[in-house]
């Protein structure tokens, strides 16, 4: 992400009153490693954001692909600097529209994309080749990009000169979030296949961002959304270097995804531990040189989970701390979340003092124009190493049980978050955790929040489209192409160059992954009491 363009900093080297400021700050010439040098504890850069400010990215996704253009390009001429894609419940399940499990949820939490020319109407005006790209969409990731590739090539854009990320990491599905397909091995297998086809054709394109939000959004502490998120990132290495990748050729395009929650400085040292931790991972564990495969380049969100439907506003405030905390941890890119968000799916102009929020502190408060601004801090260091040792603990009980995928399937990443979540919970109800405008504070005078509705029509209109493409496409080079990817799932050739083929002949997100899903099978999580 680091490569990526962000808004242009307009950066004085100095504070309002004319006081100079040095890039970054030190106590003594012998003390911890200043940023850009390893382990990255204050940051991956030198200069931070003084060369440019961080890639602002807010998340958009509802309805049609054409619905979500219109928003695409009204937070580009707003000053957004990346794209980040939401995907409908159906998308990232792997269904199409006209699947009768997608009954009422189609275009509901995102956008509906069922095939190449749905692609095509999401993107229709958007310069591919310029504007980076972040899809959230995990077990049918290698579906979207390719269908994300297929389109800018077919405005004659060199699938090179693209880049962006897919979030891809589906071993945070089955402990967390829940949107899964495949049994864990075979979905690795798809994980590291896209690594080897990107190293391959999409050299700029991040190939996944490891996930900590959801982790912490289902409950976890900021140690278990490190540990549980860097314990993943361990396995997805050894995955493709078990596949017989060299970690040089696809540790530079890892990236992460982390949740900034409401505890200011807890989430500074967060993300300084975090840094540190995979640095020290990949020199000692994998033996790692180069620095951008040491480095941990991430994107933030702020906390979806803390957003209340009470006294909405109040969110406003909510989101803007956890930005500059963000900013202060040195992110690469960052989603604020919208204040009606706890209502219903963004309105337009939630959407763009969310998108403000990043700008004021990016241009007004002097928080970016110092590296680690924090750093060197009694409290932010120490919760640093605390957070470090508490992470480093519970990633060697991850590694204690095989790993992180023997973890999951043995259920300690979901007791551990379960236990974390209960805790808080019972915090609130008790009051001793206050939620301001939930549990105290309550009496209001803030006005109602006018909120986003949908068209109703948008499932049938869908369905309609989706109908008239099936009719008008050649289904022999469908069946013929699906076929050969069923035969490609039972042997261990790299599978993108089948799928992609699928898709050029107009085969539906929905049936790629159907194909898949007759080989593979469908995961089902034990349940447990």
């Amino acid at each position: 992400m680091s490569d990526h363009p962000g808004a242009e900093p307009n950066i004085q080297p100095e504070t309002e009153s004319g006081i100079p400021l040095e890039p970054f700050y030190v106590e003594r010439p012998d003390g911890a490693p200043p940023p850009g040098a390893y382990p990255y504890t204050r940051g991956i850069r030198e200069e931070g954001y003084r060369s440019r400010l961080w890639t602002m990215r807010q998340y958009a996704g509802f309805g049609s692909a054409e619905q979500t253009n219109q928003r695409f390009h009204y937070l580009l001429r707003a000053g957004q600097s990346g794209l980040s894609v939401a995907f409908d419940l159906p998308t990232q399940m792997g269904y199409d529209s006209d699947d009768p499990i997608a009954h009422g949820e189609v275009g509901k939490v995102g956008v509906a994309i069922d095939s190449i020319d749905d692609m095509e109407l999401l993107m229709r005006g958007v310069p591919q080749d310029r504007v980076t790209t972040s899809m959230t969409i995990n077990a049918p990731a290698a579906v979207l990009l390719l269908l994300y590739e297929l389109t800018a090539e077919r405005k004659g854009m060199a699938a090179t000169t693209l880049g962006g990320t897919i979030q891809n990491d589906i071993l945070k599905e089955y402990a967390a979030r829940g949107t899964y397909i495949f049994p864990p091995r075979p979905s690795m297998r798809l994980v590291t296949d896209t690594f080897a086809y990107c190293a391959q054709r999409l050299p700029r394109w991040n190939t996944i961002s490891i996930s900590g939000y959801h982790i912490r959004e289902a409950g976890a502490t900021a140690p278990q959304e490190i540990a549980f998120t860097l314990s993943n990132g361990v396995a997805y290495v050894q995955a493709a270097i078990d596949a017989g990748l060299e970690v040089e050729d696809f540790a530079p395009r890892l990236s992460f995804f982390f949740n900034v929650s409401n505890d200011f400085f807890e989430e500074i040292a967060k993300f300084r531990a975090a840094r540190a931790l995979w640095a020290e991972v990949m020199h000692d564990r994998f033996g790692a040189t180069g620095e951008r495969s040491l480095q941990l380049r991430f994107h933030a969100q702020t906390s979806g989970a803390t957003l209340t439907a009470q006294q909405p506003l109040n969110n406003v405030v909510r989101v803007s701390l956890q930005a500059l905390a963000a900013v202060c941890g040195g992110a690469q890119s960052l989603h604020t979340n919208s204040y009606d968000e706890a209502l219903a799916l963004p309105s337009e102009q939630a959407a763009e003092i969310a998108l403000r929020t990043q700008q004021v502190i990016g241009h007004e408060t002097g928080a970016a124009t110092v590296t680690d601004p924090l750093g060197g801090a009694y409290l932010v260091e120490a919760l640093t190493h605390d957070l470090m040792d508490e992470s480093r603990a519970l990633m060697n009980r991850v590694e204690e049980q095989g790993g992180a995928v023997a973890a999951i399937e043995a259920g300690f990443y979901q007791q551990q978050i379960q236990e974390s979540a209960y805790r808080h919970q019972r915090l609130v109800e008790s009051g001793e955790r206050v939620i301001v405008g939930v549990n105290r504070f309550t009496e209001t005078s803030q006005p109602a929040v006018p909120i986003l509705h949908l068209d109703a029509s948008l499932e049938a209109t869908q369905i309609e489209r989706l109908a008239a493409m099936r009719a008008a496409r050649s289904a022999a080079a469908v069946n013929r192409a699906l076929d050969a990817l069923r035969a490609g799932a039972e042997g261990t050739d790299n599978l993108l160059p089948l799928m992609r083929s699928a898709l050029e002949a107009k085969a539906t997100v929905g049936e790629v992954c159907g194909a898949l899903r007759e080989i593979f099978g469908v995961y089902r999580p034990a349940v447990t009491v």
